[in-house]
């Protein structure tokens, strides 16, 4: 489907769609935009920001200054495009699914040791190649592909950096098996070892140093004066 002018008067959409043009036709990936522009493209409608934050849903990928250092608070970077949400069809095959319970998310970050399942980052942690941008985590769905073949839609944390790469291709259990089975039986051991840990060559000062990096700011700084005496 031919994307329509974000400003066309005839276009029946609403304005989490017409904002989706916009960001397309007038801010273009990788550039910022303020509220007042939102304002100024959207005058007269109320929560303009929230309707395109909305397109998060959708795979869009759009920073604030919690994710990105680099940005103030009257900023948001757009990263991404995701679902062409002004095609219907394709909109509703991609509509958000039911939202993931708080206890649901808790229970996910618990079994991930609270740390990106892609890159290993903490959360609050900076990126070694990008010290102004700090990892924020969420629970996401992934589809999976289990070794019997079977289709799972099943939770995982990311950061957000690690979900905006993502190509969106299901996670292939059924691949990684044939991989591990066509390794020597000496690095199968090895490899069954780490799984047991739940990570490679995990240490005990990985562990210290992720357990600290969960705790408020107030109580590192406590943590910090205890050990520096």
């Amino acid at each position: 489907m031919t994307a329509p002018a974000w400003n066309d008067p005839e276009l029946k959409a609403g304005t989490m769609v017409r904002g989706a043009l916009w960001l397309v036709q007038v801010i273009g990936e990788g550039n910022t935009f303020t509220k007042e522009q939102i304002r100024e493209a959207f005058p007269g409608i109320s929560q303009a920001d929230r309707r395109i934050r909305d397109l998060r849903d959708y795979g869009w990928v759009i920073l604030t200054n919690s994710d990105d250092a680099r940005l103030v608070a009257e900023d948001q970077r757009f990263i991404t495009e995701g679902v062409p949400v002004w095609d219907p069809a394709a909109r509703r095959a991609a509509a958000p699914q039911k939202a993931i319970s708080n206890k649901e998310k808790q229970a996910t970050m618990v079994r991930d040791d609270y740390m990106c399942t892609i890159c290993g980052i903490s959360g609050g942690e900076s990126y070694l190649d990008d010290s102004n941008q700090t990892a924020v985590l969420s629970v996401t769905r992934r589809e999976t592909v289990l070794p019997d073949s079977r289709e799972r839609t099943l939770l995982v944390t990311e950061c957000k950096r690690c979900r905006a790469g993502s190509d969106g291709n299901p996670a292939r259990a059924d691949e990684a098996l044939a991989d591990i089975n066509a390794l020597d039986p000496s690095d199968q051991r090895r490899l069954l070892r780490w799984i047991e840990r739940g990570r490679r060559g995990s240490t005990a000062l990985d562990r210290a140093w992720s357990a600290y990096r969960r705790l408020p700011a107030d109580a590192r700084d406590e943590v910090r004066a205890t050990l520096e005496g």
